[in-house]
């Protein structure tokens, strides 16, 4: 049992007692808010530390590049070990195993899915479509779908979409209007995602959720940080990155309970980016899924600076909540304000809205879950120091992070197998050699040479035999391919829904 932890929990801080995370209710999910400045890296260093010596492997984006430091042992200041001794803590540089990840590939492991993993409905949050254009993209998976045509990059999605284009006519006669204006203005948005760096996320080989849980020699858990310094950049794509990873644990993982600890915690900074100008139909997937992951093994929490970033359908499953100050300098900031004391199980000693206020840098009002699932009477408490490092790595430290990685070699090189784009062509190609064919048919035969031997040249007609057949063969290879992908999708479909 390592200082990060008690028994049966991860320290947070001290309100004159322990204040503690339990793990059987970390799957509970959680919130950490507060203003800008006012110690929420840190908080979510010392809870992911904290986790990962209890065994709980960690996702957490790391917008702003300070939360690399927890892969380093910490170099504690005066005011650190101050800090340490009024808590009776000792504190012990250690760093927490660690795996780097990046969607650009730069400063961690790729990260890829395949554009048919992320589906229609992600894909259109992505691009920013209008009802009408998710419809018309949703018609463009499916024809892929039955055609046998596999979607795994961006390449294999735009030659389905001009494949949409060129048979507008016949899918509108079987799902509805196909319009090839709707397809253009889609396709002008592919290439948006694409200058946003896009593409890079969809592709092979794709993220094996499994290497998200890994656990080193000693028990700990892994935790995984992902670059997000530059994804932010472009927060729709980030909002519906990690949205589709919440929802890929949610559909692969088996149910598990309530078991002593969660398998995985999920951190999601910024988390006001995923519920900004979201449909309801996207809210109420969001909804379904942070109330259902929790019997997956899964703890959520959402990292913001206000809880009214977040709709109460969904604040109303966090149940164990850490929040700094927050200021009040405007009627909208004064309702938020009221709202996050309102969350809080009252303390008679204070008034939650005013300790807000007044809260400083390091300190927080905790309230948890208990060992019968309620919430505690809200504490203020001073958060404990953390034993990694604060701050980011060098860019020679987190080199060397990366050459010690359990995944080192997986994710690093991209893989191009025959998908849409290869077989489209491949069509193509045989539709230009027979229009080829059949043109030299209309065209008038020429006299055959004499040789001298007095032999004649061979024959126009056994040219265009061996054309056809050439065509003919290639299309039963496409035929074959397409039946066996479709017959092989269906029995993994099968195994993954098992």
């Amino acid at each position: 049992m390592t200082e990060t932890t008690q028994p049966g929990g991860v320290l947070i801080g001290s309100s004159g007692q322990p204040e503690i995370l339990r793990l059987d209710r970390a799957n509970r999910h959680g919130l950490v808010a507060g203003a800008t400045g006012t110690g929420k890296t840190v908080t979510l260093q010392i809870l992911a530390q904290g986790l990962s010596d209890a065994g709980v492997a960690v996702f957490a984006a790391d917008v702003k590049g300070d939360l690399s430091g927890v892969s380093a042992p910490g170099e504690p200041g005066e005011k650190m070990l101050a800090r340490a001794r009024s808590m009776n803590l000792e504190l012990v540089p250690q760093a927490a195993p660690t795996i780097f990840w990046d969607l650009f590939g730069e400063q961690g492991h790729p990260i890829r899915a395949t554009v048919s993993e992320v589906g229609p409905l992600l894909i259109a949050r992505m691009l920013e479509l209008n009802d009408v254009q998710e419809g018309v993209l949703s018609v463009v998976f499916r024809a892929a779908d039955e055609e046998g045509l596999l979607l795994l990059d961006l390449k294999d999605l735009q030659a389905a979409l001009t494949y949409a284009s060129e048979n507008a006519a016949a899918l509108g006669a079987r799902y509805g209007n196909v319009s090839t204006a709707t397809v253009a203005t889609i396709q002008r948005k592919l290439l948006v995602l694409e200058d946003q760096g896009g593409a890079r996320l969809f592709g092979e080989p794709a993220l094996d959720l499994s290497d998200f849980m890994r656990r080193d020699a000693n028990g700990r858990g892994y935790v995984n940080v992902l670059a997000a310094d530059r994804l932010i950049a472009s927060p729709r794509l980030y909002a519906t990155f990690l949205l589709w990873l919440m929802s890929e644990l949610f559909e692969v993982l088996p149910e598990v309970g309530d078991a002593d600890r969660p398998k995985l915690a999920f951190f999601f900074d910024e988390a006001h980016l995923l519920f900004r100008d979201a449909p309801k139909s996207l809210l109420e997937k969001i909804e379904q899924v942070v109330r259902l992951i929790r019997s997956k093994g899964v703890g959520v929490y959402f990292v913001t600076q206000n809880p009214a970033d977040i709709p109460d359908a969904v604040l109303g499953q966090l149940g164990n909540r850490i929040q700094h100050a927050l200021r009040a300098y405007t009627p909208a900031d004064q309702k938020g304000l009221r709202a996050a004391a309102s969350s809080f199980r009252a303390n008679p000693d204070f008034s939650t809205a005013d300790a807000i206020q007044a809260l400083g840098v390091g300190e927080a009002l905790v309230s948890v879950l208990d060992e019968k699932g309620a919430p505690t009477v809200v504490q203020k408490t001073l958060i404990r120091p953390p034993v990694s490092r604060l701050g980011p790595l060098s860019p020679a430290e987190r080199a060397a992070v990366l050459a010690a990685s359990p995944v080192r070699g997986v994710y690093d090189t991209a893989v191009d197998r025959e998908s849409a784009f290869e077989v489209l062509q491949a069509r193509a190609a045989a539709k230009a050699r027979m229009e080829a064919g059949e043109a030299g048919d209309r065209a008038p035969a020429p006299r055959a040479p004499r040789s001298t031997s007095g032999a004649r040249a061979p024959s126009a007609g056994r040219g265009r035999q061996t054309l056809t057949e050439t065509f003919a063969k290639q299309f039963l290879r496409t035929l074959a391919s397409s039946a066996g992908r479709e017959i092989l999708r269906g029995v993994l479909g099968g195994m993954r829904r098992r």
